[in-house]
């Protein structure tokens, strides 16, 4: 009985010891050698950028990091590796190919974009004023205002809506002086940096220096035809 009883103990001695020892390769810190398509792109690591294109990434016990991957004309990429008992052990190496950015790729950059553009004519105001609204209505086929006498229109906003992105455009246009009659021509684009996002909501929109390659010519029609 005895004899039993002490093969019995010795038994969950050695069990409690093989577990305490795969907690501990588990839970102990693990290294990842990162690298990304892209030889250029930062790499975040829990918000801090530590390195360019590839780097070792270390994901301490007990613990998860974020891996966040940014270049200019590509997609974000986020990732999270977590070295605790209960998730999936990290690699020990991993690769990310970035993909591009469809609302880059779609856009271009340019000084026009949120910028009051004048338009100087010697056309009667009249045939000015037509030719501007045949124009802008080719662009984008929503007035919201307009107003002849003082020679005022402003667009809806035209959106849309990319992968991790979301762009809406709008066109302005003031007369501000009738000898010379000259008009300032606005043409705004904004982005949100997300998917989905309703044109309703203005507080999740900033200024963009780009502009969507389908508005891209409307400026330079203008100059060319009220002239």
């Amino acid at each position: 009985m005895l004899v039993k009883r002490i093969a019995t103990l010795l038994g969950v001695f050695f069990v409690a010891t093989s577990a305490m020892a795969m907690d501990a390769e588990v839970l102990g810190k693990k290294k990842i050698d990162f690298g990304t398509s892209e030889p250029d792109a930062k790499i975040y690591v829990n918000g801090k950028m530590l390195g360019k294109g590839s780097i070792e990434l270390v994901v301490p016990s007990n613990d998860c990091i974020t891996v966040v991957v940014k270049k200019v004309g590509f997609l974000t990429e986020k990732i999270e590796y977590c070295n605790t008992k209960n998730m999936p052990k990290p690699p020990k190496t991993d690769y990310v190919e970035l993909r591009r950015d469809d609302s880059f790729d779609a856009s271009i950059q340019t000084d026009i974009a949120n910028v009051g553009i004048e338009l100087k004519s010697t056309i009667p105001k009249d045939r000015a004023w037509k030719l501007i609204n045949q124009i802008v209505l080719s662009y984008i086929d929503v007035i919201e205002m307009t107003d002849k006498e003082t020679g005022y229109i402003r667009t809806a906003w035209s959106q849309k809506t990319f992968i991790q992105n979301t762009v809406r455009t709008r066109v302005i246009v003031k007369e501000v002086n009738d000898d010379p009659l000259t008009f300032k021509v606005k043409l705004v684009s904004e982005a949100s940096g997300m998917p989905m996002t309703s044109v309703k909501n203005d507080e999740l929109f900033k200024e963009w220096d780009r502009v969507l390659r389908s508005y891209s010519g409307m400026i330079p029609e203008l100059q060319a035809r009220i002239k």
